[in-house]
């Protein structure tokens, strides 16, 4: 059964505190990209995905490719959660011999379908698979989740070139427009706007969702689509940490056991607030 619209909220509340938990414990990886998505992958993972976390494999599941693999404390987190492996071993993220790589690395957790780090491969991975899904004709559904930075790359305009030559309708992008990346704001380093009209020029349905607004995101997910699409997610880059809001600065970075500590007080404070609402 789908959760409500609070027991979302409430889910993407405890992600972002074991995130927070992850990072500092592990002492390096990315706090910004995670903490803005925790709301697209608790939507994806509880309300949108047909899966089954105790058959990861079973042959009927939509598949999530993440592209920007640097976020993948978020999908940990998420994965543990929707019961697909305990999350006791959240806290060995990025420890030597961990399954919890710095990126995800296909075979070594259930539920990751594939392997990613290099930037801009993740949408011609997923092209693959939605094409291979059509020619044997299976109704599952493809969501690659790329970043707004790797907009920044030839390779991933090429695979937007490719997905509506075949037709891919099968296929959805989820891209995360959180207007950072590691040194300094998307819009001065190479100025991506209007990624949607960019979209709609390669052929593609797109339109533009607050990414931090799970019903919006479950309502864009569940449209009948008649081409490939991209739904833009406006995320805040750290979210539901005040001091890591909107800052480039934590794009790569964790925080240390003092901004833990005090990033954990703010989510579980808003998660009090959640509560009671």
């Amino acid at each position: 059964m789908a959760a409500s619209i609070k027991q979302l909220h409430l889910i993407a509340n405890t992600i972002r505190q074991d995130i927070i938990k992850m990072l500092a414990n592990a002492g390096s990886g990315h706090s910004a990209g995670p903490l803005g998505m925790a709301d697209v992958f608790t939507a994806l993972y509880f309300s949108v995905l047909k899966h089954q976390p105790k058959h990861p494999n079973w042959e009927n599941r939509d598949i999530l490719v993440l592209s920007n693999g640097h976020i993948c404390p978020v999908l940990y987190a998420t994965l543990s959660h929707a019961g697909y492996f305990p999350k006791e071993m959240l806290m060995t993220l990025r420890k030597l011999g961990s399954s919890l790589q710095g990126h995800p690395h296909r075979g070594t957790l259930p539920g990751i379908e594939t392997t990613s780090g290099p930037l801009g491969s993740g949408l011609s991975q997923g092209i693959g698979m939605a094409l291979a899904l059509k020619i044997d004709k299976r109704k599952n559904r493809v969501f690659v989740l790329t970043s707004d930075g790797e907009h920044e790359e030839g390779n991933t305009w090429e695979a937007i070139m490719l997905a509506p030559k075949y037709k891919l309708t099968n296929l959805t992008v989820l891209v995360d427009r959180n207007y950072i990346q590691i040194d300094g704001n998307t819009e001065d380093i190479c100025p991506l706007e209007s990624l949607k009209k960019k979209y709609e020029a390669f052929n593609w349905l797109a339109e533009e969702i607050n990414g931090n607004d799970p019903g919006a995101i479950i309502k864009a997910c569940n449209k009948k689509n008649t081409k490939p699409t991209a739904i833009i997610c406006k995320t805040t880059p750290g979210k539901g940490v005040s001091f890591m809001e909107g800052k480039y600065e934590w794009h790569g970075k964790p925080p240390k056991p003092e901004e833990a500590q005090k990033a954990l007080k703010e989510l579980q404070m808003q998660r009090r607030k959640l509560e009671n609402d």
